[in-house]
C-alpha cells in the first residue's frame, strides 16, 4: 500500500530523512518510533504531501506520488485521514462541521447527508449526540477522537496518526489505542502511527520501525523490537538515561 524509496529531506543545513525506506503492506498498522524531533512528523508530511522530498519516491498503492501536483493531491488526499498531534480542530465550527470540514471542502453533499456523516462518523468513535457543541466544550480525550472521526469521516483507506496519546492520561490514551484497534479491523484500513510512546507502539502495531538520525535503523514485528540487540533501539525503548543516544548528543555540547 505504501512504499517509501531512499527520501530525503533537509531544512537549511539540518538533514532530518536520509536516505529513508520503509515498506508498509495493506491493511496492516506500521509504527514509527523515535525520539522527539527525529523526522517523524516530518516523514507523515511527506506521505500526505504537505511537504517535497528533496529526492526519493513515495509510492501509494503502486503510484508514485512525488511530483503529483496539488489538483491530483487534493483527490488523493480523500482516500487519506490524517490525525494531528493536537487534535487541530477548528475553534469556531462545532464538532459535526470540524468532522465533515473535508467534505463540505471536496465534495458537492447536502446538509442532510454531512449531518448524517458526522453521526456516522462520531459514533464510530463512541462520541454520539455532540455534534453542535464547540472544541472549547470538550474534555482533551474528546477533541482526540473527534479528530479521528474527521479523519475517517471521508471514509480513507489509509490512516496517520501523529502521536495519538500524547497530552493525556494514562487511562484516556488506552482508550485511544483501544480505539485505533477497533477501526483498524472495522474499516480494514492501512495504519501509519508515529509515537515515541512505547506501550501504545506495542499494543497496536503489526510492525515497529525506529527512525534516529534520518534513517529507518531497525524495523521488525512488536516482539523482535522488544528483544533487540541493537544499542540504540534497545536504550530508546527502554528508556534508559546512559546509552549511545545520549552518549551522541554529549558529542555536541
Amino acid at each position: 500500500m505504501l512504499e517509501i524509496i531512499n527520501l530525503n529531506k533537509s531544512f537549511n543545513e539540518h538533514k532530518v530523512l536520509d536516505n529513508v525506506n520503509l515498506k508498509i503492506e495493506r491493511g496492516s498498522t506500521c509504527v514509527i518510533i523515535g525520539r522527539s524531533g527525529c523526522g517523524k512528523s516530518v516523514l507523515l508530511k511527506h506521505i500526505v504531501g504537505l511537504l517535497k522530498p528533496d529526492s526519493g519516491k513515495i509510492f501509494i498503492d503502486s503510484k508514485d506520488v512525488t511530483n503529483l501536483d496539488e489538483k491530483e493531491w487534493d483527490k488523493l488526499r480523500m482516500r487519506i485521514g490524517l490525525v494531528f498531534q493536537g487534535g487541530a480542530l477548528f475553534d469556531s465550527l462545532t464538532v459535526g462541521e470540524n468532522v465533515t470540514f473535508g467534505l463540505m471542502e471536496h465534495q458537492r453533499m447536502s446538509s442532510k447527508e454531512l449531518l448524517e456523516r458526522a453521526e456516522e462518523a462520531l459514533s464510530l468513535v463512541g462520541l454520539c449526540g455532540i455534534e453542535n457543541l464547540m472544541p472549547s466544550e470538550l474534555s482533551g480525550g474528546m477533541k482526540k477522537r473527534v479528530a479521528l472521526a474527521r479523519a475517517i469521516c471521508t471514509k480513507p483507506e489509509i490512516i496517520l496518526y501523529d502521536e495519538p496519546t500524547t497530552g493525556v492520561d494514562p487511562i484516556t490514551a488506552d482508550g485511544i489505542n483501544e480505539l485505533i484497534k477497533t477501526l483498524h479491523d472495522k474499516l480494514k484500513v492501512t495504519s501509519v502511527v508515529v509515537t515515541h510512546d512505547m506501550k501504545s507502539a506495542y499494543k497496536i502495531a503489526d510492525k515497529i520501525a525506529m527512525l534516529y538520525q534520518g534513517k529507518i535503523i531497525a524495523e521488525g514485528k512488536p516482539e523482535n523490537i522488544q528483544n533487540t540487540q541493537h544499542p540504540v533501539v534497545h536504550q530508546f525503548i527502554n528508556g534508559l538515561a546512559k546509552g549511545p543516544i545520549t552518549e551522541a548528543l554529549e558529542c555536541f555540547k
